[in-house]
């Protein structure tokens, strides 16, 4: 049993979360959970700082289990928001958005930001982590690809890092890749270990 089996073995854990890729993460710390989804508002104040949004979201997702859960229910729940130029971009509306979206992104630089908010009914708590992503210059060919090939229209920003297009159009990145994906899981690991009631 690794140290955060050994924690959470006094919990059921719940991801509040219906994103494959973090529910993939979540299995990759060996750790039990299921999966749950309450239907929230991902509206935010106008006045807020754009990096704050991810924590907010993923704080009201928390609290619309808050009703339901027993002393032994740990909720995990996250956003995550594409930051470019100080505007947010969210998931496409429509093909042409997934186009437009991945047009803007080609040959710059933009930051992931996934909020999370972990805990139980008695005390919960939140973090957020960063990533820059530089993406290489996409032609028009490599987005008309990407979009009819794959599923963008669920994913913030209009792509996902695991997919072709992060395969041939991502530089670099500074930070944590599975924080790309959806899920700071390395730092989640850590927030856990420490997490006392």
């Amino acid at each position: 049993m690794n140290r955060l089996q050994e924690k959470l073995k006094q919990y059921h854990v719940i991801l509040g979360s219906q994103s494959p890729r973090r529910k993939q993460l979540l299995q990759g710390l060996d750790i039990e959970f299921t999966v749950q989804v309450k239907d929230t508002e991902e509206s935010y104040p106008s006045e807020m700082q754009l990096h704050m949004v991810p924590e907010f979201i993923a704080l009201n997702k928390f609290k619309a289990f808050i009703p339901q859960l027993t002393e032994r229910d740990l909720v995990i729940t996250a956003d995550t928001i594409v930051l470019h130029n100080q505007t947010i971009l969210h998931k496409p509306i429509d093909t042409d958005d997934a186009v437009r979206i991945l047009q803007t992104l080609s040959g710059s630089s933009h930051t992931v930001i996934t909020g999370v908010c972990y805990g139980t009914k008695q005390k919960y708590l939140t973090f957020s982590a960063q990533s820059q992503v530089h993406f290489a210059h996409l032609t028009q060919a490599d987005i008309d690809y990407y979009v009819t090939t794959y599923m963008p229209m669920d994913k913030a920003g209009a792509y996902g890092v695991q997919e072709w297009i992060g395969y041939i159009g991502i530089q670099g990145i500074e930070g944590s890749y599975f924080n790309v994906m959806g899920l700071p899981v390395q730092m989640l690991y850590q927030k856990l270990l420490e997490y006392e009631e």
